[in-house]
């Protein structure tokens, strides 16, 4: 018998259900990078829409309107101020583009939170499916205002806003249908590898969004907007919510050591232990903060494997009943202010860079990418220490207390050349996204798998929408209060960035005591 090609032997290495966990890892990775995708256009059209000119209103005026004149057979879009486009040519441009960042973000932020509970009671890919065509739209629809020459603000405010509130179907589906598919083993490491689709999807979108900047800046969204439909329809026709709805086997726990990660690594068998010498139970919190209850996997307290009918016919979680789960309220505190930094950096970056560096628009964008390279390396560094510590809580303690002091380097280096900004950019992005990647990812599976919810698989949903609902505020307040600090100067928003990322660490703080006083009575139980 002739032996098989190398391809083919690599193909059989892996069995059935392995290839079909990597298929919607990869499948989730592209669908949510095309929602960051299209919401990247904005930062860099930003200095297309207002231009730097010296000429006074009068004469843009008469310039227009023969410019206008001569032009008006070929019907070609045209502004009415050569200091950009109508109204973000005016002084008060920074608050008008700041209030498109507003609307887009509020909506975001309001939207998430429901959408999580609606999410859950809907089909996965139904409902990601009509999210992803909706979004597609709305954005496209941003551009199409350059060539129908739109220039009223509150067409561009309304497509914002209708853009963020679809955009919301996106985090808790894919986030619910990667937490359905992978266990906790490697957890942290998964999905810091699996939420680099983040900085993917932005610098796909900035690069382009920056091709088309400078000479049509209405491609710069309808591009995106049709990516989002096309994947829409990917997600349509090829998502699968759930292991069991293809006969694949659910990630089974093969002993008690599988569920040592994490911030539980001790609580599972200490209550025992302090009972004993206490008398009294164990505190539920230090018990179960982050302890796995995953879906198809055998508990430790009970033989029972959470059935099919398990999974379906689970009552949802009420939005109350999340909010008691150990550690959602800290966790969601957190990135309110995680998110701030991280969203500040991704809306006013390109424009930040323009003003220091004096680069175009195109260069600036480009430039600004950068950033998220680093970020895609900080998200992948923290589910990986993360995991090998087995302290969640503690290792985004620790990248937020290095983000801070990095933060202040970045406003003074970057105004040394184009070589150490280049730098700048690589390492905060590592630390800025490094811990808002892990809540939303590893985290979030964590807590919407948590034991107190008994096996409930369908509250995932919900717990990741109030965790990154919260998380959006912040992204909604970050960009509004850059633009209007940044008139006073650059300085001032990084220490506004400074704020929030020691408020961040503030907030991890009880998590962090009960994780190393856990690892001190784990120490001590194994004397024992």
């Amino acid at each position: 018998m002739a032996q098989l090609p190398p391809g083919i032997r690599f193909i059989t290495s892996f069995s059935r259900d392995q290839w079909y966990r990597a298929f919607i890892f990869s499948l989730t990775f592209l669908l949510y990078a095309s929602f960051h995708l299209s919401r990247k256009p904005i930062s860099i059209v930003k200095g297309e829409l207002h231009k730097h000119c010296a000429a006074s209103h009068e004469v843009e005026l008469d310039s227009y309107k023969e410019y206008a004149t001569q032009i008006q057979p070929v019907k070609k879009p045209f502004n009415a101020s050569q200091c950009g486009w109508e109204p973000f040519d005016k002084n008060n441009y920074k608050q008008l583009l700041g209030a498109l960042d507003y609307s887009f973000l509020c909506a975001y932020a309001v939207g998430m939170y429901l959408s999580g509970l609606i999410g859950e009671r809907l089909p996965i890919r139904y409902y990601l499916t009509g999210g992803m065509l909706a979004s597609g739209l709305f954005t496209a629809m941003f551009g199409l205002g350059y060539f129908y020459n739109i220039h009223n603000l509150w067409f561009y405010i309304m497509a914002q806003i209708a853009n963020g509130l679809v955009q919301t179907t996106g985090w808790p589906s894919v986030v619910t249908c990667i937490g359905n598919w992978f266990g906790k083993g490697r957890r942290g490491l998964i999905m810091g590898i699996w939420n680099s689709h983040t900085s993917v999807g932005n610098i796909l979108g900035s690069l382009i969004a920056a091709y088309w900047v400078s000479t049509c800046w209405g491609l710069s969204f309808v591009v995106p907007g049709v990516i989002v439909a096309v994947m829409g329809i990917v997600c349509f026709l090829f998502l699968i919510e759930h292991p069991k709805d293809v006969s694949c086997s659910c990630t089974p726990s093969s002993s008690a050591k599988t569920f040592l990660n994490g911030a539980s690594r001790c609580r599972i068998q200490m209550p025992t232990l302090n009972a004993k010498e206490n008398g009294k139970p164990q505190d539920p919190e230090v018990q179960h903060l982050l302890t796995d209850s995953e879906n198809c996997s055998v508990s430790l307290n009970s033989s029972t494997v959470l059935s099919g009918e398990g999974r379906h016919g689970a009552s949802a979680i009420s939005f109350l009943g999340a909010l008691r789960i150990p550690g959602v309220v800290e966790f969601s505190l957190c990135l309110l202010f995680a998110k701030l930094v991280s969203y500040t950096f991704l809306f006013w970056l390109p424009l930040y860079i323009t003003n220091v560096e004096h680069l175009d628009a195109k260069r600036a964008g480009d430039l600004s990418t950068l950033f998220d390279v680093g970020g895609i390396f900080g998200g992948i560094l923290a589910g990986l220490i993360s995991d090998r510590l087995e302290k969640r809580a503690s290792t985004c303690g620790m990248m937020l207390l290095l983000a801070a002091p990095t933060l202040y380097m970045f406003s003074t280096v970057s105004k040394m050349g184009l070589e150490a900004t280049v730098v700048m950019l690589l390492i905060s992005g590592a630390l800025v996204n490094g811990p808002y990647a892990l809540i939303t990812t590893a985290v979030s599976a964590d807590l919407g798998t948590h034991k107190s919810l008994k096996g409930n698989a369908r509250a995932l949903s919900t717990v990741t929408a109030i965790i990154d609902g919260t998380g959006s505020v912040g992204a909604a307040l970050g960009p509004l209060l850059a633009g209007l600090i940044s008139p006073s100067g650059w300085n001032n928003v990084f220490y506004m960035l400074m704020v929030a990322d020691a408020c961040a660490l503030l907030l991890l703080l009880r998590l962090i005591q009960k994780e190393l006083q856990c690892d001190a009575d784990h120490t001590l139980f194994k004397e024992h």
